[in-house]
């Protein structure tokens, strides 16, 4: 029973940043209908930031805690402001264009890749412990920086669907990811919303970031691992679909984790793959999917 338990606390400490990193993806693809693989660029920018601030900071004698803030801040606006600048030179001109893209993000990978590299080299970066110390729970250990993250996730989640669900500007998105066409005709202005849903896309990875750099090792590539694991997770759930997005996500998390316990990560990353297939198989535009 306590090895379930573990295995559950894990799943949903993995799950947490999976979440984070899917809803923005899916949020995009609804507004936009545009597939980003640069989006983990803006996850991996903003760990990196705070692993570089906060020892910057520390070093300074700021206390670890007030630094860590001042970190997240640093890194939530450079990844906001890079969200910003992809969309407008980018982004803004292939809305609802697969194909042209999916050939420009290809290219902001390469750039991107090139420019984190020049400036954060190639090693990788360890971040401090911000919350020591580790709590049980039903007979089963967890830190308190992993029960943090998954408290944020919680937050963050619910916040953002509260949002869509009761907000103009929420509201407005699920309009135009339903039917863009009749919801122009509505007098919704797409343009201001595919930025806005591109802008939150951003920042839910960038607080994914911040999130997971305490407990990872920070590399100029940490998000290309979450940037499958995030495809698969929306895939599995729906393009589009918020609550699909959560579900892959914890789908995710819980075969990684299962797997990884009983058998091997490799096999783990296998079995996921083979159950994509199986379910595209049965529900081909996944579990919650539009349409």
């Amino acid at each position: 029973m306590q090895t379930v338990i573990q295995l559950t606390l894990t799943s949903l400490q993995i799950g947490a940043v999976y979440i984070l990193f899917s809803l923005g993806l899916t949020l995009i693809f609804g507004v936009m209908r545009i597939v980003n693989f640069a989006h983990g660029h803006l996850f991996a920018v903003s760990a990196l930031l705070v692993a570089v601030m906060l020892s910057w900071l520390a070093g300074m004698g700021i206390p670890i805690l007030p630094a860590y803030l001042l970190a997240v801040l640093a890194g939530v606006t450079a990844s906001a402001a890079l969200g910003f600048i992809i969309y407008v030179f980018g982004f803004k001109y292939f809305q609802r264009d697969m194909v042209g893209s999916f050939i420009l993000s290809i290219g902001l990978v390469l750039l991107l890749d090139g420019i984190f590299l020049e400036i954060f080299g190639g090693g990788v970066r360890a971040v401090p412990e911000i919350l020591p110390g580790s709590v049980e729970i039903l007979g089963a250990s967890v830190t308190q920086q992993r029960l943090f993250l998954c408290g944020m996730a919680v937050v963050i989640t619910a916040a953002l669907y509260w949002a869509l669900t009761y907000t103009k500007l929420g509201k407005a998105l699920r309009a135009v990811s339903i039917d863009h066409e009749a919801a122009m005709l509505q007098g919704v202005p797409y343009s201001r919303l595919a930025l806005a849903g591109f802008m939150i896309a951003a920042v839910l990875a960038a607080l994914a970031g911040a999130l997971i750099a305490p407990i990872s090792i920070v590399t100029p590539v940490i998000g290309a691992d979450y940037l499958i694991k995030g495809f698969i997770a929306v895939i599995i759930g729906g393009l589009g679909s918020i609550p699909g997005a959560i579900l892959g996500a914890l789908f995710v998390a819980v075969i990684e984790t299962v797997g990884s316990f009983y058998l091997d990560p490799t096999s783990a990353t296998i079995t996921i793959f083979v159950l994509v297939i199986v379910v595209l198989q049965v529900r081909p535009k996944g579990l919650m999917g539009h349409g």
